[in-house]
């Protein structure tokens, strides 16, 4: 009897519930746990030829059978970004970003474990900023904002982390000097909206929280850790087309191989009507507008005074 992929790989999921695989890895599974049914699929396959090649099929055959058996099993669920992985869950959409938010709330970085909070990411996505782009990332503590809103008044009007990418690095000094008169040309303003997981619960609400925190920069973006499920990447297109906030997907265990899959689109003038308003609700805000008012004055982007990788 042939092999029933499509049946054998929500078997090993089902059994391995809130598992996160790859489909190379459950590929890999197949290949050594059905060995009759694979030489078989082998030896009627002239383009098959190694037992790699194999692999390399089965893994195809997972990503094509997808779409099929998610609409057969909506506890099938996959992230997104690269590579993909595949996982089993009896939650649902809204149940997944309640418990990722409580264990953000209460919860800190446990080696070993995956357990993350928002606040992890902070630094992990300033590393990935300062080695992908040169740009000086800054927290925006909500604690240290005026309140004047009451509870949660302020949760659409600051971003997670703001950054100043420096245009003038690599110029030389004639052209800095020409430049003097035009500041705003010196640099690219950055404001990020950090969330630990994105998914079709919580897409529509996470990208327009970053549009209202980050439309008045450069470039604004959300970040996420988790990214579930191809209609969440979708949906993020489509705003984009709309509003172009990016999206960057942060890998906690190799910062620098965070992502962005969605660039944001450049707003050509800094909305400084609004980044009033936040220097007068924010301290830190206003800390770092004073920073880069700094360095049009002095040029000198001042390094220690932005929350940079450790050792730079």
């Amino acid at each position: 009897m042939g092999l029933n992929l499509g049946k054998t790989v929500v078997g090993f999921l089902s059994e391995r519930a809130e598992q996160k695989f790859t489909a190379r890895q459950i590929a890999q599974w197949v290949f050594e746990n059905f060995p009759t049914e694979c030489q078989e699929k082998k030896e009627n396959s002239a383009s098959i030829q190694t037992d790699d090649d194999l692999v390399q099929q089965i893994i195809r055959e997972i990503a094509s059978q997808r779409p099929s058996l998610q609409r057969r099993d909506s506890q099938l669920k996959t992230t997104e970004g690269r590579p993909r992985q595949y996982y089993w869950t009896e939650k649902t959409d809204q149940a997944e970003v309640a418990e990722a938010e409580e264990t953000s709330a209460s919860q800190s970085l446990i080696a070993g474990s995956g357990t993350l909070k928002e606040a992890d990411l902070y630094p992990l996505l300033s590393e990935y900023l300062w080695s992908e782009f040169s740009v000086y990332s800054k927290r925006i503590d909500e604690k240290k904002s005026s309140n004047r809103h009451g509870p949660k008044g302020n949760k659409w009007l600051y971003p997670d982390i703001v950054g100043m990418e420096n245009l003038t690095a690599d110029w030389h000094q004639e052209v800095k000097d020409l430049v003097k008169e035009y500041a705003d040309k010196k640099t690219k303003l950055w404001s990020f909206e950090v969330k630990i997981l994105l998914n079709r619960s919580n897409v529509r609400e996470s990208f327009f929280q970053a549009v209202s925190n980050s439309s008045w920069a450069n470039f604004g973006y959300l970040a996420a850790a988790e990214i579930e499920g191809t209609d969440t990447l979708k949906e993020l297109r489509m705003l984009f087309s709309l509003h172009g906030i990016g999206l960057i997907q942060i890998d906690p265990e190799n910062p620098t191989e965070s992502q962005i899959l969605i660039p944001a689109r450049e707003r050509l003038e800094v909305d400084w009507a609004t980044c009033n308003r936040l220097t007068e609700e924010n301290k830190d805000f206003l800390q770092f507008l004073k920073l880069v008012r700094q360095f049009h004055q002095t040029e000198d982007p001042r390094p220690k005074d932005w929350d940079l990788p450790t050792g730079f």
